[in-house]
Parts: C-alpha cells; structure tokens; sequence
C-alpha cells in the first residue's frame, strides 16, 4: 500500500479517539475485565462446589438472624434504658418534694412567735459563764421543751435542736446535748441554713441514745433533720431549729416506692460512697460478710457503694479490702456530678452485674442511683439469645447434612458419569479414544452402533454442569444444527445420558487447525490462504444471512482437513459463542457487558460494546485471521489482555507487507486492512460481503483444488513426530504436515 494511503488510513482509524474518549474506554474495558474475571470465578466456584450452597445459605439465614436478634437486643437496652430513667426520675422528683415539705414543715415551727422570748434568753445565758448549766437549768430551755414537744409528736418528729450562731445548742429534747457546740457536718449544714433558708440534711450518725424500733435506746442510729432559721424581732436569723427525721423511715421509703423488676432498687449515697439509705438486700449483704449478722443490722451508713471486681452474691471473693476498692462505675460518675444511665452493665455494690441510672443532688449533697440486676433486665434477650443459638446450632447441623448428602450424591454421580466414561458407551455411541478437551468439554472418537460410521461426540464437562453451561451448550448444537453449509461442521445427533452427561455427535475431522498449520510450517502462500479464507467465509456468510453472530472466528476455530475427495477443505468450528445478531433474549446466557471471544482477534466494538455485535464483528476477525496467515503473527501483541484489547480500539493495525518487510498484493493488502478498520461501517457488510472481493482478488484463482490435492497426496501419511526439514524443491505449502490432531481448538 502507499505510504499516502497508509498514513490516511492510521489518521481515519485513531482520529475519531481524543485523550478524553481513551481514558474512558481503558476505565470500562478495566471494569468489564475485571468484573468478568470475577463472576467467572464466582459462578464457576459455585458451579463446580455445589456442596458450597447450602453453607452459603445458613450463613445468609445465621446473618439474618444475627441481626433481628441485635435489633431485638438494642431495642431491649433503649426499653431498659427508658425504664430505668422513669424510675429514677420519679423517685427524685418524689423525694424532693418531700424534702421541701420537710423543710416547709421546720419553717412553719421556727416561725412560732412564743418561741422568741426563750430564744432571746437561752442567747443571752450562751455566752456567760458556766452557760452549759445555766441554759440547761434556764426556765427557757422547759418552755421551748414545752412549746415543740407536743407539737412534734403530731407531726412525726422524734426530737429537735434549737442551735445559736456560734453552732452552740441552746436547746434541745434531751439534757445532754445542750451548751455544747454542733461538731463537723451538722454545724457546716446549720450555718448554711442560716443564711440560705430550710432544707433537710443528709442521714448522720447521732452521737445521742436514740430509741430504736423496739423502743430501746441505742447509739449511732441513723438520723437526719429538717432545719430552718429562727428569725428575731430584727428580722435577722437568730438561731435555727432542727427537727429529727428517722432516714429509715419515710425517706428510705420514697426510695422504694417505684422500682424496676423483683431485683430493682433506688438508693441514696454520699461523696464517699456510703449509703444514706436501706437497701433491699440486706440479707444477701450479710451472707456475703458486708453487713453484721445481727437482728438489727441495717446497710444505711454501713455499707459503701463499691465495686469488689467479683460476684460476691456467687460465692467468690474479692482479693482488695473494701477500703481499698474504687466506687462502683455509676457512683464514681455520679460523685463527679454526673447524670447519666448504662444499659450496657458494670459491677454493683456486691458485684453483681447491674444496669442503672443515677443523679447527682447538689443542693443536698448525695447522689440517687435506680439499678436492677442485668439477668433480670436482659432476661428476655437472653432467652432469644438462647433460643437463636439453639436454631443456629439445628441449622448448622441441618447445613452439614445437606452437605453431606450433597457430596455423598455427587460422589455416587460422578461415579455413575465415571462409570459411563469407562465403560466407553454414551447411548447409541461408543467411545473409542479421547481427541482433545478444553474448556467447554471434551471430545472422543466414537462410532455409532448401527450405522458403524466414525464420529466425534463432544461432552459437557461434568465440572461444568450447570443451568447457563447446559443452555451454552443447547444454543450451539441448536444454532449450528440449522447451518448446512458444506464448510460448517455437521451435527449428527444430541442428548444427555441418564446419569446426567450432556452430549452431542458431529462428524469426525482429522487434520490440523490454522493455527497449528501456521505455527509447524509458517505462513501459507498469499493464494492458499485466500483460497482457505473463501472457504470460511462461505460458512460464515450462510450464518449471518440466518441473523447469527459466530463472535469466536480465529484460526483455531477454522480447521484444515479433507473431505468428499477434497482437498484443503475448510470447516469453521466451535459455535459456542454464537449468538443472535442484536438478540436481546440470549442475552441471559453471557454476563452484561462482557468482552467474549479471543483478544488476539476481537473487533473494537466487542471491546466496547459486547452486548451489540453484528455480522462485521467476525468481518473484522476475518481480517485477522488474514493477516495471521500472511504475516505469522496476529494484528497487536501485548503484555496483558488489556493491552491487546486497548490495541483493537486504539491504533491502526501495521500493514502485512511492512511487518513482512516485502510487498504483498496491493489488492489483498488493502481488503485486510479494510476488514481491519475500527469504524465497523467501513467493513464489508458480512462475511458474503467479503467472499465476492476475496474473488475478485488477482491472486484469488493461483491456488487450485489440484494444488491442494497434490499437497495433500504427498504429505498427508507423513507419520507423527518432528517435521522434517523442507526440500528445496518444495514450496512453504509442501512441508509436511502431521495431520493426527484433531479438535483441539473445538474442545
């Protein structure tokens, strides 16, 4: 060709591809190779693993049920959640109103105006000499005794302080306490009252014999009291009254009115961790040595709130002295000034698991924790969880047995198909020798029990047995059966054994494929291969006539044998990728958009657009196949499948004389590169198209059926093994040729 003409022809073919266009075409041809390589290892795994199923499906149902129960258990934890914040807040709000009612209560007796003369008396006698005495024996101190004593046994209250300025008890119901000074905690709490006007204290331990429940005076009983300020005639606050409060009754009782569950409990606690008030478990906490064994034992400003760091309700024992052990989770966050709430779980006072929710009360000085016992809480959930790990264990179980039995009838299958095989009997058809075996299936000499006439059965590998490989299968024998042209290999007969084998029987071929015929002896003459190449076209052309796609056309598909007395004759193999020009109904059977064939001879738009293929997409690997036969080599060659696909859609292809480095028949030359033009609109319209130019070829009529004979006649009986060297007499299309493979390409 020209090198005007080549070089237009370069421009036409890679023009119309900007940088932009490339780029996209090298990101979905990466896409589509990728993505197929991936389904086709996934469907061939699952294909062949069969046993794989039903693991797969009590993985997908265990995850299935994996996440209804974690739902399930998150809804748990926010229902808990919700509860334990109710109880909390309710038992707050009630017991600080009680508070305030404490303290209202304890204003409303300061405020008695009879109560200011004795008071004004009782402070003169605080700061004279001998005052303990002199305010005991004062006729003061039995009028205000007088005055609140009945007053307090109608409202509840077992005692009072009448406290000065200075923390000096100017009063009191008992002799004892009276002239001296208020110690710690008590005076600290008295003063701000003082100043900041009623509320109720924290529960102490009294340093005065109280009575207890049986009526019996006792020390260190637990007490608290309702204060408020005695303002004198000034209006200023002379002194506070302090009415007793027993912390084990109304206020430990508030804490239990409301509570969660059977184990469910509300407490109060102060800085160090020491409850203010009962818990309900006082007897757990003397079996387990935190309480006193005795009648009267009571957790209120005994037991503290801290975590041993083991179940000591379950027997075990912690290695820390309780001194020495840290606040539990919930105290230590509420001690900081937190509010808060964990569904999740931590250690309670004995150990034992809990979940809860808590506040700290800063105008009294404790906190208030609401808990239940995490198995009481999550008693449901645990009992789902139970429930789902018994249906996860059955279903693994049942998972196991399927693929047992799975294997097991697998097993005794492929020893039916083996058996089969080896008996060497396929239905009508005996086996006599393997041809070859590729991808799609294996293919055997056979001969017909009837008719006695030699052919080739071709079977489905039984790996490969799967709905898409039978319906590939079905479509080529299908597709080829309704093809006579004499150059298009012939379908005797199809079907499947009862075990299971799928098969088909062709007539038998011997001889060799282009591909090999190329590599043992190199290029054929330019007129043998126009010669061979007429032949396959007139093949394909009765195909696209018929609206069907070969998408496979290579020269391992095109095999060289001979047949009826002919010689060189031609048969186009392997149909198995053969589809419906523009057939939207196949297109079930090849993954969308997936690149098929062979990349040494795919067309650009099979690169591009693998779902919307015609008749110029085998023109174009007709061109191919051309150039093979000419020049011994393929149009592009690269590192990678992608590298050579990217060639087809992105550079024009070297013309054979120059790869050749000698001129060719400008006329054949020219039609190749025709064929190989990526615009398909520049191609021979179909294979018919380009049989009636390769006629019109000058070198179209060189080589004859008699040149093919007498090739064939000389060296068809060559004996198999390394070809000789060839004579100098012969032409390249005289060396000879071992002839005894035989559908290699095709299995």
């Amino acid at each position: 060709m020209p090198a005007r003409n080549r070089s237009s022809l370069s421009r036409s073919a890679v023009s119309p591809l900007s940088r932009s266009a490339i780029g996209r075409v090298t990101g979905r041809l990466s896409r589509r190779l990728a993505s197929g390589t991936r389904l086709r290892v996934a469907g061939t795994f699952l294909r062949r693993q069969l046993w794989a199923w039903p693991l797969i499906a009590a993985v997908i149902l265990g995850s299935t049920g994996w996440l209804v129960h974690r739902s399930v258990e998150r809804a748990m934890r926010a229902q808990r959640e919700a509860e334990l914040t109710t109880v909390r807040d309710a038992d707050v709000e009630a017991l600080r109103v009680w508070m305030v009612e404490q303290g209202r209560n304890a204003q409303f007796l300061a405020a008695d105006e009879r109560l200011g003369p004795p008071l004004q008396e009782l402070t003169s006698l605080a700061g004279g000499p001998d005052a303990e005495r002199a305010l005991l024996h004062a006729p003061a101190q039995a009028v205000v005794r007088d005055r609140l004593g009945p007053r307090l046994r109608q409202t509840g209250y077992n005692g009072f302080f009448l406290v000065g300025p200075a923390g000096v008890v100017l009063a009191a119901d008992q002799d004892l306490p009276v002239g001296k000074v208020m110690p710690g905690y008590q005076r600290e709490f008295f003063d701000r009252v003082r100043t900041t006007g009623p509320s109720v204290s924290r529960p102490f331990r009294s340093r005065l014999l109280l009575k207890d429940d049986q009526g019996e005076l006792r020390a260190n009983l637990p007490t608290m009291f309702a204060v408020a300020p005695v303002h004198g005639p000034d209006g200023a606050a002379a002194a506070v009254l302090a009415v007793r409060i027993r912390p084990d009754g109304e206020f430990t009782g508030i804490l239990m009115v409301a509570r969660a569950g059977k184990s469910g409990e509300t407490y109060a606690f102060d800085r160090d961790g020491l409850m203010l008030s009962n818990s309900r478990h006082d007897d757990d906490l003397k079996r387990v040595g935190l309480l006193a064994d005795l009648p009267d034992s009571q957790s209120v400003l005994t037991v503290q709130v801290r975590d041993p760091g083991v179940n000591m309700s379950a027997g075990e024992r912690p290695a820390v002295p309780r001194a020495d052990q840290p606040l539990t989770r919930m105290a230590a966050d509420c001690v900081a000034g937190g509010t808060g709430c964990d569904p999740h779980g931590y250690r309670g006072y004995r150990g034992v698991p809990k979940v809860g929710a808590w506040t700290w009360l800063p105008e009294y000085d404790f906190g208030v924790a609401t808990e239940i016992d995490k198995d009481e809480a999550y008693a449901p959930v645990y009992i789902l969880r139970t429930a789902f790990w018994s249906l996860m264990g059955l279903l693994g179980l049942a998972a196991i047995g399927i693929f047992v039995a799975m294997l097991v009838l697998a097993r005794q299958q492929r020893q039916l198909q083996d058996a089969t095989l080896q008996a060497k009997q396929l239905g009508q058809y005996t086996l006599e020798e393997k041809l070859g075996a590729g991808g799609m299936g294996t293919v055997y000499r056979a001969r017909h029990a009837m008719l006695r006439r030699p052919t080739a059965v071709k079977l489905l590998n039984i790996d490969n047995v799967s709905d898409a490989a039978v319906a590939r299968f079905e479509r080529e024998v299908q597709a080829t059966s309704t093809l006579t042209h004499p150059n298009t290999i012939q379908i005797f007969d199809y079907g499947r054994t009862p075990d299971g084998i799928f098969y088909y029987a062709m007539e038998l071929l011997e001889g060799t494929n282009l591909d090999s015929l190329v590599a043992r002896v190199g290029p054929p003459s330019e007129a043998r291969a126009v010669y061979l190449l007429k032949q396959a076209c007139g093949s394909l052309a009765e195909a696209h006539a018929a609206g069907l796609v070969h998408r496979d056309v290579k020269p391992a598909n095109l095999f060289l044998t001979r047949r009826g007395g002919m010689a060189d004759f031609v048969k186009v193999l392997d149909f198995e990728l053969v589809k419906a020009a523009g057939g939207a109904d196949e297109a079930h059977l090849t993954a969308a958009n997936a690149v098929t064939g062979t990349p040494l001879y795919l067309s650009p738009e099979a690169v591009n657009e693998p779902d919307r293929l015609d008749a110029r997409a085998d023109v174009y690997a007709l061109g191919a196949v051309a150039y093979y036969l000419l020049t011994g080599t393929p149009v592009f060659n690269g590192a990678t499948v992608m590298d050579i696909c990217l060639k087809h859609v992105r550079e024009a292809p070297e013309p054979p004389s120059a790869r050749l480095g000698r001129p060719i028949t400008p006329a054949l030359e020219a039609l190749i590169l025709r064929c190989l033009t990526k615009g398909r609109a520049d191609r021979p319209g179909d294979a018919g198209a380009l049989l009636r130019e390769l006629e019109r070829c000058p070198v179209a009529g060189a080589w004859t059926a008699d040149d093919a004979a007498a090739w064939w006649a000389a060296f068809a009986q060559t004996p198999p093994g390394p070809s000789p060297p060839p004579s100098p007499a012969l032409t390249t299309d005289q060396v000879p040729l071992d002839v005894t493979q035989a559908y290699e390409a095709q299995s």
